[in-house]
């Protein structure tokens, strides 16, 4: 097989799992939801994520007005809006983390299923 015949033919399994890792996280995604929207699902995450970013403003305050140095009040406040974007985003992840297993869960299980097909494809059986 020369060069260009290889790279077309990985090209093509590449793509292949690509696309069949999209449409697993796609059908993990449905099997999660269960016919509801992802829209309310998401609103609600950030809701509850609140509580983590307030925390993590306050630590973020704290951690700005440590130490002898002249204590600038931007740099507090710099501090404190930092805290808060880190403890809101841990706070979404922490909330979707069912979403995100059921997600990874089928696009992992098909992109097994192709690997396995090329493999096949590779090395056929001869059960004779």
């Amino acid at each position: 097989m020369d060069l260009f015949n290889w790279s077309r033919s990985e090209f093509e399994y590449g793509r292949r799992v690509l696309n069949s890792g999209v449409e697993g996280a796609c059908s993990g995604r449905e099997t999660f939801l269960n016919g509801r929207s992802l829209t309310p699902f998401l609103g609600e995450a950030a809701r509850n994520a609140l509580t983590t970013a307030g925390v993590g403003a306050c630590v973020g305050m704290l951690s700005g007005y440590r130490g002898n140095r002249r204590r600038s009040i931007g740099r507090i406040l710099g501090f404190g809006l930092l805290g808060s974007l880190i403890g809101f985003a841990s706070g979404v992840a922490w909330e979707s983390r069912d979403l995100t297993a059921s997600v990874a869960a089928n696009a992992l299980r098909d992109i097994g299923r192709v690997s396995d097909e090329h493999w096949l494809e590779k090395h056929p059986i001869d059960y004779a």
